[in-house]
C-alpha cells in the first residue's frame, strides 16, 4: 500500500475545495484553502467603497502590493475616521475638498506607530484610476483629488496611470456583462454599478500594472466558487465570500488579485449566489489567461452599514475610538482581508 506524506496530504486536502466541490454553493460554503500563490505579485482593486478599502489595504501593507486600482473612489484616509467628513469632503464636496495636508499628517502618525508602510515601499507602487466625470455618487473632484495625493506618493508620475471619463457615472465599466439583465448605460450603473461605457477597465487596469498581460481568455463559470468567510471575523464582513481559481492555479504559484465590489454590490447572505461583480467584472477572463486568482471578499449590510459597504470612515471599529483605526494595519476588515491574501499565499 503507498502511503501518502504529511505534506502531500495536506495539499490533497486542499485541492479536495475545488476537485470535489467545484460549484461549492454558499449553503454549505468551504474554507478558503492554502494554496500557495505567489508572493511577488499581489495586487488590490476596488470600486467605490471596495476602492477606498484597496487603498486601505495598500497603505498600511505597501511591502505586500505591487499594484493598486481606484475605481470611482477617493483618496485613502480621506474621513479621518468621521462620518460627517465621509459625506462632506469624500462623496460630495460642500465642505471643501479633501485635505490633503490632514491626511499625510495622519499617515504619519501611523507610521510613527508602524500602523502603515513605510513611504519607500508606498512610492513603488504601480497605480491605475479611473473616475466617471459624470459621478453622481462620488464627486470627480474628489477622484481628482486621489490622482493628486498618489502623485505626492509615487516616486515617478508615470507609475499613476489616471483616466477621467466624460459621460461616465459611477460604478466598474464592464464589457463581460452580456449574462447581466441590468446592465445599464455608461452613465447609470445597473445590476448593480456596472456600468456600459465600451471600457474593458479589467484589461486596461492589469495591462498597466503588469506589461506582459496576455490577452483575455474565456471565463468558466465552474471555477467561480463560494468559500466561508465568517471564519475571518470582522464586524461588516458577510459569511460568504468568492474566489476565481483557474484550474491551472489549483497547484499554486499563481498571482493574486484582491477585487473589492462597491456599495450594494455584494452578496445576500441569504440567496448566497454569486453577484453581477464577481461574474461580470472581466477579471475573470484575464485571469484564465494569465494565471491569476481573483479574490472576492464581501461586505455585508446592517443597521450601521444599510448599504453593504466596506469601512472607510470607522463603523466597523470600536464604539468608544475616538480615533478610529479602520484605515491602519490594526483596522478589523483590513486584518481580516490580509488574513484571507495570507492563508491563499500560504504553502499547502
Amino acid at each position: 500500500m503507498t502511503h501518502l506524506s504529511r505534506a502531500n496530504a495536506s495539499l490533497l486536502a486542499g485541492l479536495a475545495f475545488f476537485v470535489l466541490a467545484p460549484q461549492a454553493t454558499a449553503d454549505s460554503p468551504d474554507a478558503l484553502p492554502a494554496l500557495g500563490l505567489s508572493k511577488d505579485r499581489l495586487a488590490t482593486i476596488g470600486v467605490s467603497s471596495g476602492g477606498y478599502m484597496a487603498a486601505q489595504l495598500a497603505v498600511a501593507w505597501p511591502e505586500r502590493f505591487d499594484a493598486l486600482g481606484l475605481v470611482a473612489a477617493g483618496p485613502w484616509g480621506c474621513a479621518r475616521g468621521e462620518l460627517g467628513v465621509a459625506l462632506g469632503q469624500c462623496m460630495f464636496t460642500r465642505l471643501g475638498d479633501p485635505d490633503l495636508a490632514a491626511i499625510d499628517s495622519r499617515l504619519a502618525d501611523y507610521r510613527e506607530l508602524d500602523r502603515a508602510g513605510s513611504a519607500e515601499s508606498l512610492d513603488d507602487l504601480k497605480v491605475y484610476l479611473w473616475h466617471g466625470e459624470d459621478d453622481g455618487t462620488i464627486d470627480p473632484d474628489v477622484g481628482h483629488a486621489a490622482a493628486r495625493q498618489w502623485r505626492d506618493w509615487l516616486a515617478d508620475d508615470e507609475q499613476l496611470k489616471a483616466v477621467f471619463q466624460d459621460g461616465a457615472g459611477h460604478g466598474w465599466p464592464a464589457l463581460d456583462a452580456a449574462g447581466e439583465a441590468d446592465l445599464a448605460d455608461c452613465e447609470e450603473g445597473g445590476a448593480p454599478f456596472l456600468l456600459d461605457c465600451g471600457l474593458d477597465l479589467a484589461g486596461e487596469a492589469l495591462g498597466w500594472w503588469w506589461d506582459d498581460l496576455a490577452p483575455a481568455g474565456e471565463a468558466d463559470d465552474q471555477r467561480l466558487l463560494a468559500f466561508d468567510q465568517s471564519e475571518f471575523d470582522a464586524k461588516g464582513l458577510a459569511d460568504t465570500g468568492f474566489v476565481y481559481l483557474p484550474k491551472q492555479c489549483e497547484s499554486g504559484d499563481c498571482a493574486l488579485v484582491v477585487a473589492l465590489h462597491g456599495c450594494q454590490m455584494g452578496v445576500d447572505d441569504d440567496e448566497g449566489a454569486a453577484t453581477p461583480f464577481t461574474r461580470a467584472s472581466g477579471l475573470n477572463r484575464y485571469a484564465e489567461s494569465n494565471d491569476l486568482v481573483v479574490l472576492y471578499p464581501q461586505a455585508e449590510a446592517s443597521l450601521a452599514n444599510p448599504k453593504g459597504c466596506w469601512d472607510w470612515w470607522g463603523f466597523s471599529e470600536s464604539t468608544w475610538q475616538r480615533d478610529p483605526l479602520h484605515d491602519s494595519r490594526d483596522g478589523r476588515q483590513v486584518s481580516a482581508l490580509m488574513q484571507m491574501v495570507d492563508r491563499l499565499q500560504e504553502a499547502p
